[in-house]
């Protein structure tokens, strides 16, 4: 497939431009001294969860009854690769950001520093409408004025990103990054357009398609 007529890339945040690493873990640390149990069972158990399609934290926590550890957005880290990515995308195409994240996802893109290369924030907290639900999707592609076919979104989560854009008619990237690089795409329906490992992968691909398409 050749990334033509392309116009607007959507980016996801969590695991995709951000690396959610140190709170996921820390996360899982305060979920292992509230049961009592050994970190390294606890992050088997989630690993495994995840490994079955779910989000192994929120599963244990519901399954223990425990009070849900408070989420550290302040220890998020860009990913190496992101800033790279963002600078050289935005000198051919729109960039914007469909996610589902706390409040105050621009001011955070703002002090990763890649704000500037970001023509939209469409986020979650801010709008009142989550992935997968498609509206959220809509109204990202409204407030672009872009049709779907010109579009494509870039995530790594399988559920909230590959398959909701691809209902609508956008391009889909799967990045296998974070914890949900576990999931194993079944059918059509789960299958990105292109997968890749990380955001290098991604400038290539579009690297390589915009030498196709010149």
């Amino acid at each position: 497939m050749k990334l033509d007529n392309i116009e607007w890339l959507f980016f996801d945040v969590g695991s995709t431009l951000v690396s959610e690493e140190k709170p996921f873990l820390h996360r899982l640390h305060e979920i292992a001294d509230a049961v009592n149990e050994p970190f390294d069972a606890i992050q088997n158990k989630v690993t495994q969860l995840y490994k079955e399609k779910k989000k192994g934290e929120q599963v244990l926590i519901q399954e223990y009854g425990i009070e849900r550890p408070r989420w550290r957005s302040e220890d998020e880290e860009l990913f190496p690769e992101s800033y790279e990515c963002l600078e050289r995308l935005s000198k051919k195409y729109k960039i914007g950001v469909i996610a589902n994240q706390l409040p105050g996802t621009a001011a955070r893109l703002e002090k990763h520093g890649v704000l500037k290369f970001i023509d939209i924030v469409i986020a979650s907290a801010e709008e009142g409408l989550e992935k997968p639900d498609r509206r959220i999707f809509e109204l990202a592609l409204t407030r672009a004025s872009c049709n779907p076919e010109n579009a494509v979104m870039i995530g790594d989560r399988v559920d909230n990103d590959i398959i909701p854009a691809k209902k609508i008619g956008m391009k889909t990237v799967r990045v296998k990054q974070g914890m949900w690089k576990y999931w194993d795409a079944l059918g059509e329906e789960e299958q990105a357009d292109f997968e890749v490992d990380d955001l290098n992968a991604v400038i290539e691909l579009f690297d390589e398609n915009l030498r196709i398409i010149s």
